[in-house]
This record gives structure tokens, C-alpha cells and sequence, in this order.
């Protein structure tokens, strides 16, 4: 019989392999996912942005498209929706309380009569002098 147990030593034991392959798709993954969440956010805020309203041009639109067929209600929306502007310099200020002081006549009676020219004169302007 032969005997088998013959001495290698030139056979070397089977060694562990350090794998960071998944580590590495972990990584990349977890990466693209960021920018992907930080994209669509910045897409998200830039939608919203445009499609906000924007009271200061509401608030113009309705003051050009005013009906002075009564008085009295446009006296009150001018006062209302004119506020708005007032607050943008001393000038917008003094503007305001001006066409204020003269749209009282208007407001707290019952029957008014139309509101005279000057006073329309004094809308238009502070009208032209309200910006967007």
C-alpha cells in the first residue's frame, strides 16, 4: 500500500477576499438619490415660484378695471386696493392720503353723486405712479 501523506509546501491555504464591490454601488446609489431628491426640489421650488400670486398685480388689475357707475363702491375699493401701493415711498404715502381724503365724500352717505374729475385725475396718477 502507498502511503499518501506526502508534505506539500508549496500549497497555500484559501484566503479571504476583501470585496467592497457593494460598498461602492451603496455609495453611487445613495448619491444619485441625493441629487435626484435635490433636483426635483429645486424643479418643485421654481414651479411654485412662477405660479405663486402675486397680490400687487392682482390688486393693479383691479384697480384699472375699477367701474366708476358707482361711486360709492369704487371709492371703497380704491381705498382698499390702492393700500397696497402706499407703503412703497414717502411720495406713494402722501399720494394716498391725498386720494383717501378725497374719496370721504364718497363713502358714508347713502345716495352719492359721481365722482368729480379732479379726483379721477388724482386716481389716474396714482395709478401711473404704481409699479408691479
Amino acid at each position: 500500500m502507498q502511503n499518501f501523506d506526502i508534505p506539500l509546501h508549496d500549497i497555500k491555504p484559501i484566503v479571504d477576499v476583501q470585496e467592497y464591490s457593494f460598498y461602492y454601488f451603496l455609495g453611487v446609489s445613495s448619491f444619485v438619490l441625493i441629487l435626484a431628491c435635490g433636483t426635483a426640489y429645486l424643479i418643485y421650488k421654481r414651479i411654485k415660484r412662477k405660479n405663486a400670486l402675486n397680490i400687487r398685480k392682482e390688486h393693479k388689475n383691479i384697480l384699472n378695471a375699477l367701474d366708476f357707475d358707482v361711486p360709492k363702491n369704487a371709492a371703497y375699493a380704491i381705498t382698499h386696493y390702492g393700500l397696497t401701493f402706499a407703503s412703497d415711498s414717502p411720495r406713494h404715502v402722501e399720494m394716498y392720503k391725498n386720494l383717501t381724503s378725497r374719496l370721504e365724500a364718497y363713502k358714508y352717505k347713502k345716495e352719492v353723486e359721481n365722482i368729480d374729475k379732479e379726483t379721477l385725475g388724482y386716481f389716474e396718477l396714482y395709478k401711473e405712479m404704481c409699479d408691479v
